[in-house]
């Protein structure tokens, strides 16, 4: 493998309820499943659909604040919300997320009521946590591996971005007479700044102090990316995935845009990755 310059690692973060606001960190616990309490909950429907910003935009504006127990939630208008990890006496449910039945545990009447006020939801929500024991099958065996899982999050336990390709799409953007767009647009869990735009594409490990992440395939992007995190409004010209979809498109997929690198823990379960951390990109994805 060829080795290319050490990069650094510029921004953490981690989204304690799916599709909610993110919380950046100084440092995090790797895990196998990913940062340590990413994606522990989810939203859904009474069907046990999974809900996200596609949906309802308005979850971007609800804030998630960790605590030793638990998390708290935050929203407009609203009084903060203590959601404790071990929910005692929480009903056992079955919800769905892209095509796979995971077992869960139903946070209760109190949090469903304060969720649909939060949301302005004109139907029943609810909010789930993985069942403890169970494991949710791998939707993308070949390219992650059987044996890597997640909680809540789409596919990978870890989005890896770089600062070069946002700044790319960023100064693209400025050019045609639009507004630039933060990095929270994407929904990272690790940034990186050193790689040339769109480097990580290319990559296939990301090696830090005591731990490797391996890069396995690009993340396509979908109509999140055109939500403002901070106002939670649709951009009416779906910018910024129509020019990312120019700029960038998926392998093979000249209709959908790629931005960032789903990957999976090599090595270092336990780890901690902290922010200024020392890395280095080596090798290929394939």
């Amino acid at each position: 493998m060829t080795a290319r310059p050490a990069v650094s690692v510029t921004g953490l973060t981690v989204y304690p309820v799916k599709s909610m606001r993110g919380i950046p960190l100084k440092q995090a616990r790797l895990t196998p499943k990913g940062l340590e309490h990413d994606r522990r909950f989810m939203v859904t429907r009474t069907n046990g659909r999974f809900v996200t910003q596609r949906d309802m935009p308005r979850l971007a504006l609800v804030e998630p604040r960790l605590e030793k127990a638990g998390v708290t939630l935050s929203a407009p208008g609203m009084d903060p919300l203590a959601v404790p990890f071990a929910h005692a006496g929480g009903e056992p449910a079955t919800v769905r997320i892209w095509g796979q039945d995971c077992a869960a545990i139903d946070q209760g009447e109190t949090v469903a009521q304060w969720l649909r006020d939060a949301l302005r939801s004109p139907e029943p929500l609810r909010l789930v946590a993985m069942a403890p024991g169970f494991v949710r099958p791998q939707g993308k065996p070949a390219d992650l591996g059987a044996d890597t899982h997640t909680v809540f999050a789409d596919a990978a336990p870890f989005l890896v971005a770089n600062e070069a390709s946002l700044a790319t799409l960023n100064r693209t953007l400025v050019e045609d007479g639009r507004d630039p767009v933060p990095m929270n647009r994407f929904r990272p869990n690790i940034v990186l700044e050193g790689p040339t735009a769109f480097a990580e594409h290319a990559a296939g490990t990301v090696a830090g102090p005591g731990y490797a992440l391996r890069l396995a395939h690009p993340c396509q992007r979908c109509v999140v990316t055109t939500i403002d995190q901070a106002t939670a409004r649709r951009d009416p010209e779906r910018e910024p995935y129509r020019t990312l979809v120019r700029l960038n498109p998926m392998p093979g997929r000249p209709d959908a845009p790629a931005f960032g690198q789903n990957a999976a823990l090599a090595s270092g379960p336990d780890a901690t990755i902290r922010v200024g951390d020392r890395v280095t990109l080596t090798g290929t994805t394939k």
